[in-house]
């Protein structure tokens, strides 16, 4: 008799405690978003580099998820930063395909998304741009947020900001509260240019050999090797304040419920790289650690990502509305899949592009370019091979920042016409492209015009055009030329090539006073 009555008893038990655990409050995730300024793929030592310490993104990675196939869709600031915040690549965005652009004002952001869930958005250092961002009546629109940027540090170098990302951070979790979930984007400005030159060998105590490989795109010289310590240096700083991020989250007791990400946008400052479409230009580092949705952490993940995918994955995650048009996915599967290499098969590859970067060809024309990048191949095709693919000569090809690197290509070339260096940074590249990877991973032999690769080109042009047309890319649609008559944002240099030709003196710090040639 007893065994009969305990049965119906326990069975009510589970009954009336099955919907209290149902309607139990699940907690979302926080999210810290950290991202360097032009910080190149495979410079950390999770990748493999001995010659960059990156401590703490390589704990990042240890504890989540190390992505050896993350690109940007275009390397260069804006339009990168566009991306991640619309899930949109650049070319479905109309005006935000340019760099020093004015943001579309109709375009939904992810913040946006996310502060309607509940969310509080904040940021410190650098978030979009450079460029304008308005409402359709003409009044500024916010992308930050809530600006956390009061704290200043002394900087290490002339070449290395004042700002406190840290401890800007850590000011913004004192407010915080265990209630109200919260995403925090912190935007370091380095290692972008300019370096202070010879710092990375005084201050890290590096030496020139500890570089195992210097780019064949670029002359093994000590010039170019201790640009690249200086450039070192910088991610270091970088790594460094995300270490005192990691800790004040860890003191804050949230860093078991915080999605960290860790990424830069788009390649290192040097010719050939930031704002080009090779693999070093668009390939970035990523990883993303979240003890509580991660399965099987320390993984490394082959799976091809595109910043496109990195809002729909903070949205999926918030639990918020998706964001209209964007053809990211999130990569929920990927964290729940648990699996090293390849995690969904669909994940196969991502498209790349560039439409106007830097000014500085007549009637600041840009330098278009489509790409794929699949089965360890990268197809480009440029639309306007006449053009110069780094500005002009005549205006200092100033869509390649300043560099010692810069400087003694362009030196050499003058004494050595010939040099190949100078060709393949900065002369003229032909309508096609295609590149094996894993054989060339600084993609210097073009395989597009030999016979036996042939239908391979032909197979990755009609995907590329047929996903472009299908985004509904104007120059997929016949319609190219819109993107070039988008007006320039930086007003102080607009018809720059016009202007320096007739003898005006206008703002070009981002070139070297020699880089300019008498003529094209």
């Amino acid at each position: 008799m007893t065994s009969h009555f305990l049965l119906p008893v326990a069975l009510l038990a589970i009954a009336f405690s099955a919907p209290l655990q149902a309607n139990t409050p699940v907690r979302k995730p926080n999210f810290l978003f950290v991202i360097a300024d032009d910080w190149g793929t495979g410079h950390a030592g999770a990748y493999g580099c001995r010659w960059i310490h990156t401590p703490s993104f390589d704990r990042v990675a240890r504890e989540g998820v190390l992505f050896l196939n993350a690109y940007t869709p275009t390397a260069k600031c804006a339009p990168s930063r566009s991306a991640i915040l619309t899930g949109k690549n650049p070319w479905q965005l109309g005006a935000a395909a340019n760099h020093w652009c004015f943001f579309p004002p109709e375009t939904t952001v992810f913040p946006d998304l996310l502060e309607k869930a509940g969310y509080t958005y904040a940021t410190t250092g650098k978030v979009w741009g450079p460029g304008i961002a308005l409402h359709a009546d003409g009044t500024p629109r916010n992308l930050s947020g809530k600006s956390f940027n009061a704290l200043k540090a002394q900087p290490p170098t002339t070449g290395i900001a004042p700002n406190d990302y840290s401890g800007n951070f850590a000011s913004f979790l004192a407010q915080t509260s265990a209630d109200q979930p919260w995403f925090f984007w912190l935007g370091c400005i380095e290692p972008h240019r300019n370096y202070e030159q010879g710092s990375g060998a005084r201050l890290a105590k590096k030496q020139p050999t500890q570089i195992d490989r210097v780019p064949a795109f670029w002359p093994d010289s000590d010039t170019v090797r201790g640009d690249l310590l200086d450039y070192a240096l910088e991610v270091e700083h970088f790594d460094l304040h995300l270490g005192r991020a990691l800790d004040a989250l860890e003191k804050a007791g949230q860093l078991e419920n915080t999605v960290v990400v860790v990424t830069s946008d788009n390649g290192m400052p040097f010719p050939r790289v930031k704002g080009n479409t090779y693999d070093a230009s668009n390939h970035l580092p990523l990883a993303i650690r979240w003890p509580t949705g991660i399965k099987n952490p320390g993984r490394i993940v082959s799976d091809f990502v595109s910043f496109i995918d990195l809002a729909p994955t903070f949205l999926d995650l918030a639990g918020a509305h998706p964001l209209p048009g964007s053809p990211g996915r999130s990569l929920r599967d990927v964290f729940e899949a648990g699996k090293s290499g390849v995690n969904t098969p669909a994940r196969s590859h991502v498209l790349i592009g560039r439409e106007r970067n830097d000014i500085g060809r007549p009637n600041d024309a840009g330098y278009p370019v489509r790409g794929i990048v699949q089965d360890g191949w990268i197809y480009l095709e440029n639309s306007e091979p006449t053009r110069w693919p780094a500005c002009n000569p005549e205006t200092g090809y100033l869509d390649t920042d300043a560099s010692p690197t810069k400087s003694l290509i362009l030196q050499n070339h003058r004494t050595q016409p010939s040099d190949t260096h100078w060709q393949l940074c900065f002369g003229f590249r032909p309508g096609r492209e295609l590149y094996r990877v894993e054989a060339d991973p600084d993609c210097v032999s073009n395989l597009a015009a030999q016979p036996e690769h042939a239908a391979r080109l032909d197979s990755l042009r009609t995907q590329l055009w047929e996903e472009l047309k299908a985004q509904g890319d104007l120059r997929a649609l016949g319609r190219g030329a819109e993107f070039e008559a988008f007006p320039s944002a930086d007003k102080a240099n607009a018809n720059f090539h016009e202007r320096f030709l007739r003898g005006e003196k206008l703002r070009a710090g981002w070139v070297d006073p020699s880089d300019f040639e008498k003529a094209p």
